[in-house]
């Protein structure tokens, strides 16, 4: 994230070696990078609050964080491609640690926790769409169903465990995919999505059910018999 334009950023190695100190980020034996769980836990309390506000809302969290006039944000936003998720990870990363970081060096922390990508929620049962596959999803399936699912959520647990009774329920013609809540922003904001799991059901094309929190087989069933 550079929604300041400073001359010199600290060194990526030495932000990687800082989060994997703070225990944000771990390192396996092969190289292979990727967040804590505890660190998630913290990213998913700053992903409900920035993830799908209005493009306004985040302008102003941008020209807050950095010091800067609306106008300024909304240009370095646009010349350095900033996202609501280099945000998020900005200020979870800024939570998350024990001890005060300069703002260069939080800017290049957050760079990097956006690129090491934790596994999917979305059970491997499931198509994964993301926010630039949702829209042809949709369009070549006016009939189907998305689930929404996050990390660290017991009540997706829980109806993970029950997804093959789920899956036996969805109607023949109607297609399932799966999102994950956490990283598709735009699909969030489209259909006024704010928690996981969550179960919308598309009729001919159009949102026609969006039901939150967990539910049964039965409960999903009645869901899917007052859309097909």
């Amino acid at each position: 994230m550079a929604a300041v334009n400073p001359n010199h950023l600290p060194d990526p190695e030495t932000a990687l070696e800082t989060l994997i100190a703070a225990e944000a980020v771990e390192e396996a034996s092969d190289g292979t990078l990727s967040t804590t769980e505890e660190f998630e836990k913290t990213l998913a309390i700053y992903h409900d609050i920035y993830g799908a506000v209005s493009t306004a809302e985040f302008h102003n969290t941008v020209a807050e964080l950095f010091g800067l006039d609306a106008e300024t944000a909304e240009e370095r936003i646009e010349e350095f491609e900033v996202g609501r998720e280099d945000v998020v990870a900005y200020l979870a990363a800024q939570s998350y640690l024990d001890v005060p970081v300069e703002q260069d060096l939080l800017i290049v922390m957050a760079g990097l926790l956006v690129e090491i990508t934790p596994s999917s929620p979305v059970p491997e049962q499931l198509t994964e769409l993301d926010d630039d596959s949702y829209e042809a999803f949709l369009n070549e399936n006016p009939d189907a169903v998305v689930t929404v699912w996050r990390r660290n959520c017991a009540p997706c647990d829980k109806m993970k465990a029950e997804l093959d009774a789920i899956l036996e329920r969805v109607p023949d013609g109607v297609a399932i995919a799966g999102v994950d809540g956490e990283a598709v922003g735009d699909f969030c904001r489209a259909f006024d999505v704010d928690a996981a799991p969550s179960v919308l059901c598309f009729g001919d094309g159009d949102l026609k059910e969006h039901e939150s929190g967990r539910r049964t087989p039965d409960e999903v069933s009645d869901i899917f018999g007052r859309v097909w």
